[in-house]
């Protein structure tokens, strides 16, 4: 398994530059196992990525879901009224949406956030997210201490910097991303589109041919081209010229353009492969990319597994890092959890359905079923106006026929 994640690492470094793990004793720093290098990498970094549609969108929908998410504490396994305010607002400086959503865009563009963590007489107060391009993580090999560079300062450490990862790889001190992971794919999508969209503006293919059966020199090819594009001998454009009036050709020419079908232009089914390809990569279903798979129905109950499965296989990845590093920081023997009811929620035609069954099988009661929907319990002069509003049953008659 070792020589597994070895050979993994080294593919994975190729091109990087070397990682700080203390100085040996020429006072150079060794190398160490991490990513290729983000900036130059095939041309793709996180800007250039972001130019494609797909890849923004992707990044876009996962910020919006994390940051919607509301954080709840638990201490003993039961969740408190009362949501600590370093849990509201983690950062002071921003909201605690932005706060989540930065973090969530760091994880998928770099594959690396890393939050410095502001205390006060030991007292977590604040978080700043920082740009994890520019922090450097350097371990060293003989006492396995971690500390971070970043902005002229080379001294944080654990304590005062949480490193999330959004994949962990053995012997690589920075977490995988996916655009680090899949430059290739990437890059490919990239001149895809590139090309498509400068075809007509920048390409090479000519408009049509003038073709003849029978011999040209040089010198009467390049005549007959100047004749046809409206040029004079010397190569510049003629006062009389009509690009709209009629063609003489000789010497037994034609004139053949070249029509290319717009989807050919655009390359579409190439685009179409691109962006099944990073929506895989992503981690990001095709309900919600707004891109059909090929051969795969879109029925509700498909798009309905494809949230449940969003939400277990792709985005826990990252609530999981963001969870694990508030625990740290919060108060001893809490736990920090995402409330992902939000986004596992049926729509509220099935939800009354399904309420209406635990109501009539007796596992659920009103108040219950309103604490479900975020209402507060009834109050009595509700419960007697649905009292009032029920219907009674008739009264039953006797039989007085003879």
């Amino acid at each position: 398994m070792s020589s597994f994640w070895s050979r993994t690492a080294a593919l994975l470094r190729a091109g990087a530059p070397a990682e700080t793990t203390g100085a040996n004793s020429t006072g150079t720093m060794p190398a160490k196992l991490q990513p290729p290098r983000r900036d130059i990498a095939y041309g793709v970094t996180q800007e250039r990525a972001l130019t494609l549609s797909t890849v923004f969108r992707a990044v876009q929908i996962h910020a919006t879901a994390v940051a919607q998410l509301p954080l709840v504490v638990e201490r003993g396994g039961q969740v408190l009224s009362d949501t600590p305010l370093q849990i509201q607002k983690p950062a002071l400086s921003m909201s605690r949406s932005r706060f989540l959503e930065e973090i969530t865009v760091c994880l998928y563009l770099d594959g690396n956030a890393f939050l410095r963590i502001i205390r006060l007489n030991g007292e977590w107060i604040d978080t700043e997210v920082l740009d994890p391009r520019k922090v450097t993580p350097t371990t060293d090999p003989k006492t396995g201490r971690k500390t971070f560079a970043y902005d002229g300062r080379n001294d944080w450490t654990t304590s005062d910097i949480a490193h999330l990862k959004f994949l962990s790889i053995p012997g690589m001190a920075r977490g995988l991303g996916p655009i680090t992971a899949a430059r290739l794919e990437i890059a490919g999508a990239i001149d895809a589109r590139d090309y498509g969209s400068g075809w007509f503006s920048e390409g090479s293919m000519p408009n049509g041919i003038l073709q003849t059966d029978q011999p040209l020199n040089q010198d009467e090819a390049e005549t007959y081209k100047k004749v046809w594009k409206g040029l004079d001998k010397d190569g510049n454009p003629r006062e009389d010229f009509n690009a709209h009036d009629v063609k003489v050709l000789g010497k037994g020419l034609s004139y053949a353009p070249l029509l290319l079908k717009p989807a050919d232009v655009q390359f579409l089914e190439s685009q179409q492969f691109s962006t099944t390809q990073i929506a895989r990569l992503m981690g990001v279903p095709g309900s919600l990319f707004l891109a059909a798979v090929q051969g795969g129905s879109q029925t509700y109950a498909n798009v309905e597994q494809d949230w449940i499965g969003y939400v277990r296989f792709s985005l826990m990845n990252v609530l999981r890092e963001i969870e694990e590093a508030l625990t740290e920081v919060s108060v001893r023997g809490q736990t920090v959890r995402f409330n992902i009811d939000v986004l596992l929620r049926t729509d509220t035609k099935t939800r009354y359905e399904s309420y209406s069954i635990g109501l009539t099988a007796g596992w659920l009661d009103v108040d219950e079923v309103r604490a479900l929907e975020g209402r507060p319990p009834l109050t009595d002069t509700q419960r007697e106006r649905i009292a009032a509003r029920k219907p009674t049953a008739p009264a039953k008659t006797e039989n007085t026929d003879a």
